[in-house]
This record gives C-alpha cells, sequence and structure tokens, in this order.
C-alpha cells in the first residue's frame, strides 16, 4: 500500500485516469448510457410497473387486555392476510417499529374496548399502516374493513352475552369501527414507491453494466497487456478503470433525485448527505459486479449474456418493485444477500419517512460490505487473470 501513493505512483495513476477520460469521451454511447437512459427508465418505470402486496407484518398494541380485545387480534390473524410479528407496550414503541421497516401496519386496541362492548357503544380500534407503497395502504385498509365487518357478523351470530342476569338479544351487541391512519405517504401515491426502490435498481445495473463492458472491451483489444507491461501494477489499472466509471455513474444519483423530486414530486424528508453516501456505496457494489462479470467473459456477447443472469433476479428480489412480503417465505430470507434491497429501504426511509443513521445504520454497514466484498473479490480475480 505505501507504494501505492508515491509520487511515481501518482503521476501514473493521473496519467491513466486521463486516459480513460478521454477515451470515455470519445465513446458517445456510453456516456449516453451512464447519463440519459437512467433518467429515461426511471421516468417510464416510475409509471409503468404496479407491485402487488400479499402477506402483511402486523404489530399489536392491546391496552385492553381482555378476552374481547383478544378475539379482535385473533381476527386479524385468523384472516391470513396478516401476520402477528410482536406485541408492542405503546403506541409509540409500534410507531419506531413501523419508522424501522419491520412492520407493514399496526394495531392498537384501546384501553376502554371492552367496555364500550359491554355497554352496546362503537368500539374502536386503530390500524396505523406504512403506506410507502400505496398498494399496502389501500389494501391494508381493505383488510381491515372486511376483517371488521366478519368479525361483527361473527359476534352477532354467537350466543347473546349475559349482563346483569339478563340475556341480551345478538343484534344489540356493539359494532367495532376501525381508523385507518397512513402513514408517509398518505396520497397512496403508487410512484413514489416505485421511484425510490428503482434507483438502487439502476445505479446496480447500470454500475454492472458499464463497468463489465469496460473490462471486457479491453480484453478483447489486448490493450490490458500492454498496460501490464508498463511500470502500473494490476492494482493501479483497475483503480483507473473503475474511478472514471464511478464519477460519471454518481451523476446518476442526482439526475434520479431530480427526476422524482420535479416530475413526481417524490419528497426528500432526510439527509441528503446520507443517502448520497448510500448511493456511492451501491454504486461501488455494482462497478464490483460488473467487474467479476468480466473476469468470466471473454467478448461482450458473454459480458451481456451473464449481465442477463444476474441482473434481473437482483432486482426482482430486492423488494424495490413488488413488496418482499409477497414472496415465498423460503425465499425472504435470500433477499437479505442483495444489496439492492438494503439501499430501497435506505431510499424509502430517508426520503418517505425521514429517517436517520440510528435506524438505518444497519443497511449501511450492510451496503459497505458488500462494496468492499464485491470489489475486493472481482479485483482479485482481475489480477489473477493477468
Amino acid at each position: 500500500m505505501r507504494e501505492l501513493f508515491d509520487n511515481r505512483t501518482s503521476r501514473r495513476l493521473v496519467a491513466l485516469f486521463v486516459k480513460e477520460l478521454q477515451q470515455i469521451k470519445r465513446n458517445r454511447r456510453l456516456v449516453a448510457s451512464l447519463v440519459f437512459l437512467p433518467t429515461v427508465q426511471l421516468f417510464l418505470l416510475g409509471f409503468a410497473l404496479s407491485p402487488e402486496v400479499r402477506n402483511l407484518r402486523l404489530g399489536v398494541v392491546d391496552e385492553s387486555h381482555t378476552s374481547e380485545s383478544r378475539e379482535i387480534v385473533s381476527a386479524f390473524l385468523e384472516s391470513g392476510s396478516f401476520q402477528i410479528k410482536g406485541y408492542y407496550e405503546s403506541s409509540a414503541a409500534l410507531a419506531r417499529a413501523l419508522d424501522a421497516g419491520d412492520l407493514d401496519a399496526g394495531l392498537v386496541v384501546p384501553f376502554d374496548f371492552a367496555r364500550h362492548r359491554a355497554r352496546r357503544e362503537t368500539a374502536g380500534v386503530q390500524l396505523l399502516v406504512d403506506a410507502v407503497d400505496s398498494n399496502t395502504g389501500t389494501i391494508a385498509g381493505g383488510y381491515a374493513a372486511r376483517i371488521i365487518a366478519a368479525f361483527d357478523r361473527r359476534s352477532a351470530q354467537g350466543s347473546p352475552p349475559l349482563v346483569l342476569g339478563v340475556r341480551r338479544p345478538p343484534l344489540e351487541r356493539a359494532s367495532v369501527t376501525a381508523r385507518v391512519a397512513l402513514f408517509y405517504n398518505p396520497g397512496l401515491r403508487n410512484d413514489w414507491f416505485m421511484v425510490t426502490g428503482m434507483l438502487g435498481v439502476l445505479l446496480i445495473l447500470n454500475g454492472s453494466l458499464v463497468a463489465a463492458a469496460a473490462m471486457v472491451k479491453e480484453k478483447e483489444a489486448g490493450t490490458v497487456e500492454q498496460l501490464l507491461m508498463t511500470p502500473a501494477t494490476g492494482t493501479e489499472i483497475v483503480i483507473a478503470k473503475i474511478a472514471p466509471l464511478f464519477l460519471l455513474l454518481t451523476l446518476d444519483i442526482w439526475l434520479a433525485l431530480g427526476t422524482g423530486y420535479f416530475v413526481f414530486g417524490v419528497p426528500v424528508r432526510g439527509s441528503l448527505l446520507l443517502l448520497f453516501l448510500a448511493g456511492l456505496l451501491c454504486i461501488l457494489a455494482g462497478i464490483g459486479i460488473g467487474i467479476f462479470i468480466a473476469t468470466f467473459s471473454e467478448s461482450q456477447q458473454q459480458a451481456q449474456l451473464m449481465g442477463f443472469f444476474v441482473n434481473p433476479p437482483l432486482a426482482l428480489l430486492s423488494g424495490a418493485m413488488t413488496p418482499v412480503e409477497a414472496m415465498p417465505q423460503w425465499l425472504q430470507p435470500l433477499t437479505y444477500l442483495n444489496p439492492v434491497r438494503h439501499f430501497a429501504i435506505i431510499t424509502r426511509g430517508i426520503m418517505l419517512k425521514g429517517a436517520g443513521l440510528n435506524v438505518l445504520y444497519p443497511h449501511l454497514l450492510a451496503l459497505l460490505g458488500f462494496a468492499v466484498l464485491l470489489v475486493g473479490v472481482s479485483v482479485w480475480r482481475f489480477r489473477k487473470q493477468f
């Protein structure tokens, strides 16, 4: 590492860096693919794609602690639409879990729920929904309405209750209403969900495709061997190849954010600096994937074919376009090995929820690990080939 930073090495890196910039400048298709295509893709995909939600993670705050409150919670569980992920002591703790993305919805049963039922008064429950995905908000509200209606019908058809020794008729049993509160996306804007998710997909996709094409092109032309005959080391060559691509791809972050803000009205409620840092890590992970693909490819066609088998699964298994909860249970843990999923959580957390580092640090650490691992392994394999 010490020799990497001496004067001669610095001059060689600068010369190689300038050489790569000049080469990219002459390649207008490459510049167009880095600047214009991501913006067009984000614009089109934000309108065209619509996700579908099936499973919903439900947190419960039971302030009543009665048989009546347990019945209403059981009704949500038995519906098959919700999965109870945990019980919380207060609404504040439930809100923190929603902020962290651990839940899709929260059910709050008030302390006077059973008392209202006994008095034949309307008893209310509250459903808090993470509406970052507008489909989730709409479907959750519809599910809650159907579950409450079914609960009322079942209660009315059951045995009449005894109150002070007098059996009341079933029709006198009080009804239950649900107040649905939509968090983070009260307007249920589906394009907000799509734009914030597709940002990571585009950074990974463009980073991997461009890096793979650039490295394979050097291999096809035989210029890698020529560069290795110079005093520059293999690490310096790879760094010089990566640096211009990295700088150009950082423009995609601002282009995508600008498109989301001005075209779709997506807010940025958190730190732009934190979002940009996460985007840089995502770009590095994409470049690492591209170099790794290039080490197994001898031509542009092979690289494109391998990219076809790598990039679509990364996009589809990320939760960027469709919620992870809609996937089979056995497949969901594997999505944690996908850098796009972590970046999508960070993007939605910062832009729509205003979440900070204290909430998103696990996903930032995961992105950092992916970036270091992918770039390190890819550079090692590339050097090993020559």
